[in-house]
């Protein structure tokens, strides 16, 4: 039986794809820090749905849950996708050290933390794949986006190394960066009501970008999508 790691799979894309695979026989363990929303979310699934509340931006949480994970597969997971981040908004001379900070410890650091735990053993056992969910803002730059797309373009950056680093090992590398995409990270914002920003209608579905990823990680073995954008049709 494979398995995956999924973060942010309370809701929105994470929950998404974990339902897909869940769908496909695979095994999922789903990292959120709200354990309510989590268990709400493994109860609508099956007992292949693993919950697992884990802060993402704490070291302790994180390394308690690759001990978990660990023990549970055979080191590491067949498959992890690293796609818990978070959207601030602020122009520059507003934005605060602490709001940059844990940006990029959600976005950026959380992500290299997993990879790190688990990638001795995909590299030992030649398989595995790490999907990294990337965004518009990984190459494009928008006003008032400072923080996050900093973030975004970090992590980008750090697949980029990533999969040179493992060229030949047998793992699989996937950068999926979709653009605007209607989750509750825009509930605070509003877009519908701010100007410069797309109306909720016209974003893509969390269930089209899921769709996008599970085809990524059950394409054929001999294919490895470097980078996968995807725009609203």
């Amino acid at each position: 039986m494979q398995t995956a790691v999924v973060t942010g799979a309370s809701r929105g894309i994470g929950r998404s794809v974990t339902e897909l695979l869940v769908r496909d026989g695979m095994r999922v363990y789903m990292l959120a820090r709200t354990e309510t929303d989590l268990q709400d979310a493994a109860r609508t699934l099956s007992d292949l749905a693993r919950p697992i509340v884990c802060d993402v931006t704490s070291a302790d949480d994180v390394e308690r849950a690759v001990f978990q994970i660990a023990n549970d597969t055979d080191g590491a997971p067949d498959i992890l996708i690293n796609n818990a981040g978070i959207f601030p908004l602020s122009p520059l001379h507003q934005l605060s050290a602490s709001e940059l900070e844990l940006t990029l410890n959600t976005n950026v650091v959380a992500p290299f933390r997993l990879m790190r735990a688990f990638l001795p053993r995909m590299m030992e056992r030649g398989s595995g794949h790490v999907v990294t969910i990337g965004s518009v803002a990984d190459r494009a730059i928008f006003a008032e986006n400072g923080a996050y797309a900093a973030s975004k373009h970090a992590q980008r950056a750090m697949h980029e190394v990533l999969r040179q680093e493992v060229q030949g090992s047998g793992i699989r590398v996937s950068l999926v960066s979709p653009g605007p995409t209607n989750t509750n990270i825009w509930d605070a914002i509003d877009p519908d009501n701010r100007d410069g920003f797309p109306a909720r209608v016209t974003m893509l579905s969390a269930s089209a970008v899921a769709a996008a990823i599970h085809w990524v990680v059950t394409a054929p073995a001999e294919i490895n999508v470097d980078e996968l954008r995807l725009s609203r049709a």
